[in-house]
């Protein structure tokens, strides 16, 4: 746990000054700065996510690229510390006894998630090694022919390197979920104002969607799944992009460029997990009014920086695999020597995760909609998820409903709401038909069922609101005794000092062209320490050059 603690506090420290020299240049180029800690913090996520994807595509992620970092921020704090330590002041001094107090004990509690918990089956089978791979290797050509898994690039991997701490501490850190997590929860806890506003906002059920999201991942934030990182970035988006459309200033709702930063948001979001794609279908908003208004430097700059976010994660997949995006074999541009070729293992593979997914598994390859979905309803869901799903059902026809009601009437002042009632429904959609694992979703899930849920509200009596918010704060009360009661329940684990780490495993080993991988005889978890380890035997591939550092490619013929 002290270990999270320090590692945090560098965190906090590179991002911020990541983060605070991006809202200089937002505020000089696109006269826009950032005003909440948390958001300059998000903006910092980002931008070491990329400097670490940027980095491994020519150098191994480790020591060299702290000490860049380091550098790099030393010249920040050279150059802008008096107005980073103005900002922190003003932030500090504005802000309430209550939510300095409130601010601490989440730090402490979030950390308290992120010492220990459950390790989620793929953090010891291939996440660990992922990471490992960067920290030694950086982007390895063809790593996905070693074994499958290693094709799924997530960027999440490359900023969880460069984090890790390896070379410091003997062992691999791995908090940056947890570090998003509590960000989150920071931002939620803007849901305070309710009480002096008397009334929730459409962003406030979003935030209460987000509290109950981080209640059902405090004990699994330890794993360096790119699920909850994802999740929760999305969260951000979806909150922050309604909070601008309920400015109480006119200016602040109608100033274009904080929805075009969300939109770069979104590009990262999909670095994340390329499932999260349609979030950007929010990009209309900015779109439109960018181009009607002919504002070719904001079109740009805001091309530029989603090009920056998302080309180095493309370049490392096709580095790892061959392809732009994979598992997806649709887009074949490029031949190299690495590529993985078999076209129908990647599909079969991606169909796969489809089927384990909707729980169709028994069901046979060609289950239809009428087939899988009452049995995944019925056998892979929670009571509580089955309502969720329920509600979302409901809100996609009121959703529907409201599209046609404002195009027919013209009622063009709601398009705004519109827009990102579809944008998550359309995420709840995709989600629901292609990989319906609530890990995999929860976020859409949520956020549609609250969304719809507040606008209704608003036009119900103000009694039954009442009602509504009180048993809501009820079952508030009754997550926190469950966290207390988690919290309780795993205090006694000897994790106060260290992160609970990967698993470790006995491995049986074959040889690769003279270079030892190890292997799960039983087909499961690896863990961190052996390397490189894969989760089973697979003997088709070989090294393109003379050791780790060439890569990969499928073992060629003899004729």
């Amino acid at each position: 746990m002290l270990t999270v603690f320090l590692n945090w506090l560098y965190l906090l420290f590179t991002l911020f000054c990541m983060g605070f020299a991006f809202s200089k240049f937002s505020e000089k180029v696109l006269q826009y700065s950032f005003k909440r800690v948390e958001s300059i913090l998000l903006a910092g996520v980002v931008a070491a996510t990329v400097y670490a994807q940027i980095f491994s595509l020519f150098y191994r992620v480790n020591i060299e690229a702290n000490v860049i970092l380091l550098a790099f921020c030393a010249v920040v704090c050279i150059s802008m510390g008096k107005q980073m330590a103005g900002f922190l002041k003003r932030s500090w001094h504005d802000s309430s006894l209550v939510y300095k107090i409130l601010l601490l004990l989440l730090f402490l509690v979030w950390g308290f998630f992120t010492s220990r918990g459950y390790r989620v089956p793929d953090m010891d089978l291939y996440h660990g090694q992922s990471i490992r791979w960067i920290e030694e290797y950086g982007a390895v050509k063809g790593i996905g022919n070693l074994h499958g898994r290693f094709g799924y690039n997530s960027s999440l991997f490359a900023i969880s390197a460069l984090y890790s701490m390896k070379f410091l501490l003997g062992r691999s850190l791995h908090t940056v979920n947890g570090l998003i997590a509590f960000l989150l929860s920071v931002n939620a806890l803007e849901l305070r104002k309710c009480f002096r506003r008397r009334k929730m906002l459409l962003s406030d059920y979003a935030r209460a969607g987000a509290v109950y999201y981080l209640t059902i991942i405090w004990n699994e934030v330890i794993a360096p799944s790119s699920d909850y990182a994802v999740m929760c970035i999305i969260f951000f988006i979806v909150i922050k992009w309604l909070t601008q459309l309920e400015s109480e200033e006119e200016e602040s709702r109608n100033h274009i460029i904080p929805y075009g930063l969300l939109c770069v948001l979104g590009a990262y979001a999909i670095t994340l997990k390329l499932s999260a794609g349609l979030i950007l279908l929010v990009i209309l908003k900015p779109a439109y009014v960018l181009l009607k208004e002919k504002r070719w430097k904001e079109i740009g700059i805001f091309l530029l920086l989603g090009l920056i976010t998302a080309v180095p994660w493309m370049v490392r997949t096709v580095f790892i695999t061959g392809w732009l995006f994979y598992p997806f074999a649709a887009l074949d541009l490029f031949q190299v020597d690495w590529k993985i070729t078999d076209v129908g293992a990647i599909r079969t593979d991606a169909f796969q995760i489809e089927i384990w997914a909707k729980g169709a598994n028994h069901l046979g390859v060609n289950a239809t909609f009428a087939q899988w979905f009452p049995n995944w309803f019925q056998n892979e869901l929670f009571t509580t998820e089955k309502l969720l799903i329920v509600a979302d059902i409901i809100s996609c026809i009121i959703t529907v409903g409201m599209g046609a009601a404002v195009l027919v009437r013209r009622q063009w002042q709601k398009l705004d709401k519109l827009l990102v009632f579809a944008t998550v429904m359309c995420c709840y959609l995709f989600w629901q038909f292609s990989a319906p694992m609530m890990r995999y979703g929860y976020a859409h899930v949520l956020l549609l069922a609250a969304l719809l849920c507040g606008d209704v509200l608003e036009h119900l009596n103000r009694k039954l609101v009442r009602v509504f918010y009180g048993l809501l704060m009820l079952y508030g009360v009754y997550k926190l005794y469950v966290g207390y009661d988690y919290i309780l329940g795993c205090c006694r684990l000897p994790h106060y000092v260290w992160q609970e780490t990967y698993e470790s495993y006995e491995l049986e080993q074959y040889e690769v062209d003279g270079v030892v991988i190890y292997y799960s005889p039983s087909g499961g978890g690896v863990g961190y320490d052996l390397f490189p380890a894969i989760p089973t035997a697979e003997y088709g591939a070989e090294l393109r050059g003379d050791g780790l550092k060439d890569g990969f490619r499928e073992k060629q013929k003899m004729d």
